[in-house]
């Protein structure tokens, strides 16, 4: 019966995952992956037995699941959209921080023995240097995805600034090579029986204290390099990072799934970090960066200065919400680029209130969506779905920028570097090379933000210098609003 809760839970994480690939369906999803989820839980907590006995401690078990969910539910009703891609950093980082303390009580399990002569331990069960290396790779991947990913919330809500100093690359690299042969050293250097890939050595093994003290110092050292790793990672680049350490809380995950030989963990984990690292990939190939670039190029970082692309003597224009209101509802067709300061004035309703009366004056309205916008991948698709945009309004980069060059009246809410031509144009650029909207096809394009700063980048935007380009300065949920009421009176 346990396996087949297990085989059920399995299939149901890979319907939902195969549902999330539509939004017209990921709602949907996300309900049939939390119902195999919950069958996953119940069928551990009630069928599974270790050596013959059944888990007991029920009222922490159920306290703690009740502990959970209330938690859980309650940020989830009230985080706002501008928070979400901190809110997915904060949740990936407890997956991580549970991996992490997994292989900690897995490793006391195996060392919980009779003590022998100078403190030593003997080894309760045993095991081989196989099963020492999966506890130990579930550990520092999990370290690293917590600390990291805690360190990507701060960057993400402004409380942690982007930190670098020359050679800092250089000793992220020492540190992890550092790392990765403390691994190996460890865990050969660890009594363990050997494994030949047929049978185990049944030979008693003896632990001396010193293995402890090296693997608590292991768990500091990924702590300390979760930290390091994503430091100095620019803003620009988070919805790679994030994606990047969901993919590491997956494969903890699969590795604490193997330990325990839990076939639903196991296949969790896995689906968890397959799908991270393909989105990992996807956002880079957006960007036109390969990941090492990403993890040590720092673009976006304070540090490495605001490269800006304005020529001296450029100026801009301004316009006023009147003649916005005539631009686009005399158009034929009008395009709308959402951005983070769309998610920022939470004037994705509005927005739609804008489309839909855009649409009864005949005019055809449609949505760029560029696979980087926002903070987190799929940032702008959740953002316009929560306020029921329809799904086939919403174009990807390469159709919109195919209709952009038939596009009367394009405008921008809140997006910045995602439509900067310096990617075209400027080779000095950090962005030079980055897949972007081209925007600048539209006979008319009207900029709104809340002043003319540089965009999460750093990086000035001469898309605002063009001479077909019009500034229309303040917040986008009061400018919407303006915009909607001067077009009714049309």
């Amino acid at each position: 019966m346990l396996i087949l809760s297990y085989l059920i839970g399995s299939i149901s994480f890979i319907m939902g995952l195969k549902m999330l690939s539509n939004p017209k369906s990921a709602k949907q999803g996300n309900l049939v992956a939390a119902a195999g989820m919950t069958i996953a839980i119940f069928a551990t907590i009630f069928l599974y037995r270790d050596n013959g006995q059944q888990l007991h401690n029920y009222g922490w078990i159920f306290a703690a699941l009740i502990v959970g969910c209330v938690l859980g539910t309650g940020i989830a009703k009230k985080v706002k959209m501008t928070a979400m891609p901190e809110m997915v950093s904060l949740f990936n980082g407890m997956g991580g921080a549970c991996a992490m303390l997994i292989s900690v009580m897995e490793f006391r399990h195996i060392t919980e023995g009779s003590h022998v002569l100078d403190g030593a331990y003997l080894l309760n069960e045993h095991v081989s240097h196989l099963h020492i290396f999966i506890i130990i790779i579930a550990m520092v991947i999990g370290a690293v995805s917590f600390s990291g990913s805690l360190i990507a919330y701060g960057k993400l809500n402004g409380t942690v600034k982007d930190f670098t100093f020359k050679g800092q690359s250089y000793i992220n690299l020492a540190l992890l090579a550092a790392m990765a042969a403390y691994i190996v050293v460890y865990t050969l250097n660890t009594p363990g029986n050997a494994y030949d890939g047929i049978n185990i050595n049944m030979a008693v093994e003896i632990l001396q204290p010193n293995h402890l003290y090296f693997f608590y110092g292991l768990i500091a050292l990924a702590l300390f390099y979760g930290v390091m790793f994503v430091l100095p990672i620019g803003g620009a680049d988070m919805p790679v990072v994030i994606s990047l350490l969901n993919s590491f809380t997956g494969v903890a995950a699969a590795c604490g799934g193997f330990l325990y030989g839990n076939h639903v963990m196991l296949t969790g984990g896995i689906l968890v970090g397959a799908a991270g690292t393909l989105l990992t990939v996807l956002m880079c190939r957006a960007m036109n960066r390969s990941l090492k670039n990403v993890l040590l190029g720092s673009f976006g970082a304070s540090s490495g200065g605001s490269a800006t692309a304005q020529t001296e003597g450029s100026g801009y224009k301004e316009i006023n919400i009147t003649d916005v209101a005539a631009l686009v509802g005399y158009a034929s067709k009008v395009m709308i680029v959402p951005g983070y300061g769309l998610a920022v004035a939470q004037a994705q309703h509005i927005c739609h209130e804008l489309e839909e009366l855009l649409v009864e004056k005949g005019v055809d309205v449609s949505y760029a969506i560029h696979p980087v916008a926002g903070r987190m991948p799929g940032h702008m698709n959740v953002l316009l779905a929560e306020a029921g945009v329809d799904y086939d309004k919403l174009m990807e980069m390469d159709d919109a920028n195919e209709q952009l060059k038939r596009t009367d009246v394009v405008l921008i809410l809140g997006a910045n570097d995602v439509v900067n031509p310096a990617a075209k144009t400027d080779a000095s650029s950090p962005i030079y090379g980055m897949p972007i909207l081209e925007v600048e096809q539209a006979k008319v394009v009207i900029v709104n933000k809340r002043s003319m700063k540089p965009g999460y980048a750093g990086i000035e935007n001469m898309l605002f210098f063009q001479p077909k380009t019009s500034m229309l300065f303040g917040d986008a949920k009061g400018v919407l609003q303006n915009l909607v009421k001067e077009i009714e009176a049309l």
